[in-house]
């Protein structure tokens, strides 16, 4: 790229020019200049010497603004170095895709290429309409958000019941060593949308989408087992798409920037790793959750020994009917999943 055109972009998307050393800004600020350094590195930034002018009037403001919502009591400085983290980490991917789709924009049209004037113009043009879709569905997601935690009042925002699920495509690791690029990213966008669509249509949040598969969440346990059993099932119909297999779990959860941690996360992802193509599992308690609703049939399978866990007790998820085979009673399930009675014979899990 031309140096004067680099320059020119960086103006407009940094909304100034470059004048400011770190302790510049710390001092303009009004912080301490160590705790404007812990903030540049959290928030995913490349290190700038103390007499480096890297910085503009906008980093000093968005300094002024933290300082003042930890005043206010809206943010603890304890956390504000998390919270950058978290800001950083997800924007972070979110502007490297952004990049990329603005210069293959460029790439493709040979009015723009070498045309620093109109490139600078477009660039000035799409930012603010981003900056416009972005806000919005920050907003639709913060509303949607701020609802569920005003309804459920009773547990704290951090840690929460919720059914967490993993849905990964069968045999990913084989498939990238046969296709090229282009026909795996096209496999890729595939399953995202499809796992997108189902997740949101059965009011599941995507947690991450990490490669060839996706980790959600839900509230009702039912709405889990329509996500999982629905990406199996369209899964199996698509002959561009790997099968695919899922765990699920369900209890106490803790949520910290955007992720989930605890042991049901772990469950379920062992779950995942012991399914076969094309089946879900689930938990002890979920089984027990959806062992009373007749739109499905769960059974319990023999305990196994995965990592981190010497007995894990698995049950399998189907919808009622599409065996010929006679749903457990609630005690007869609760039975085989305490060990107390024998798990009717299945074939054993394999795994990718």
């Amino acid at each position: 790229m031309d140096e004067a055109l680099a320059r020119r972009l960086e103006r407009i998307l940094l909304d100034g020019k470059r004048k400011y050393t770190r302790l510049q800004v710390a001092e303009r600020a009004g912080v301490a200049p160590e705790r404007t350094k812990r903030l540049w590195r959290a928030l995913g930034l490349a290190t700038a010497d103390d007499d480096e002018v890297v910085f503009t009037d906008a980093d000093v403001e968005a300094v002024r603004i933290v300082d003042r919502l930890v005043a206010a009591g809206l943010l603890d400085e304890e956390l504000e170095t998390s919270v950058a983290r978290a800001v950083g980490l997800h924007l972070s991917r979110l502007a490297e895709w952004q990049a990329d789709l603005l210069w293959s924009l460029v790439a493709d049209n040979p009015k723009l290429a070498g045309d620093e004037q109109r490139i600078g113009k477009l660039v000035q043009q799409v930012l603010p309409e981003l900056e416009r879709v972005q806000n919005f569905v920050w907003r639709r997601h913060l509303a949607a958000y701020s609802d569920r935690l005003l309804t459920a009042a009773d547990e704290e925002p951090d840690s929460r019941t919720e059914v967490v699920g993993f849905v990964d495509m069968v045999g990913y690791t084989r498939m990238t060593r046969r296709v090229d690029e282009a026909e795996l990213s096209a496999v890729l966008e595939r399953f995202e949308t499809l796992a997108s669509d189902v997740i949101a249509e059965r009011h599941g949040r995507i947690v991450k989408m990490i490669g060839d598969e996706v980790l959600f969440v839900c509230d009702d346990p039912a709405d889990a087992a329509e996500i999982a059993l629905t990406l199996a099932e369209r899964s199996a119909e698509d002959e561009e798409l790997p099968d695919v297999r899922a765990g699920m779990a369900s209890g106490r959860v803790l949520g910290r920037f955007g992720d989930v941690y605890g042991s049901v996360v772990n469950v379920a992802s062992r779950l995942t790793s012991l399914a076969r193509p094309g089946t879900v599992l689930v938990d002890r308690e979920l089984a027990r959750e959806l062992a009373g609703l007749s739109e499905y049939e769960v059974r319990a399978r023999r305990a196994t020994s995965v990592r981190g866990y010497s007995r894990l007790r698995p049950a399998v998820l189907r919808r009622a009917g599409r065996e010929p085979r006679r749903t457990q009673s609630g005690q007869q399930l609760a039975a085989e999943l305490l060990g107390l009675s024998k798990p009717a014979s299945e074939p054993d899990e394999r795994t990718d």
